[in-house]
């Protein structure tokens, strides 16, 4: 069984900042649900970048992290030209990654959407899941134990 890290991490999250374009809205110029969620992978994307540990990169080290749930609460709409932030965060790290999400308006700070992601690990090889975050990964957050 993997030690449970001791060490604080790195920093856990990002945020990125998005201007609604015209093919994210329906009829009503109003952000199409479904696209929400593009919106939390160009954040998780930002996120692993800063720990230098993007999808390429978590291929070449023998694992992949597939999302095994997701969670999204939307609470205001997302309108066509606006300019929205989407902040991700870990906020699990030692089993799985969990990321939660908060989208605002980048104008007035109302939150428009909730969100979270759920990763896990599977062995490139085997494809079979891990139960512990592999140190791989425990070292890209500054974790890991000695």
């Amino acid at each position: 069984m993997a030690e449970v890290p001791t060490k604080k991490p790195k920093a856990l999250e990002t945020a990125i900042v998005i201007d609604v374009p015209f093919y994210d809205v329906d009829a009503m110029h109003v952000v199409w649900h479904g696209n929400y969620v593009k919106y939390l992978e160009v954040a998780r994307c930002a996120l692993m970048d800063t720990l230098d540990f993007n999808y390429a990169q978590m291929e070449q080290s023998g694992y992949i992290w597939p999302i095994v749930d997701m969670r999204i609460k939307y609470i205001g709409s997302a309108l066509f030209t606006q300019k929205i932030k989407v902040l991700a965060t870990i906020v699990e790290y030692e089993n799985r990654i969990k990321i939660e999400y908060v989208i605002t308006d980048t104008e007035t700070g109302n939150v428009l959407t909730k969100a979270y992601t759920v990763q896990v690990a599977l062995s490139t090889a085997s494809k079979e899941m891990l139960y512990s975050t592999p140190n791989v990964m425990l070292e890209k957050l500054g974790v890991a134990n000695d």
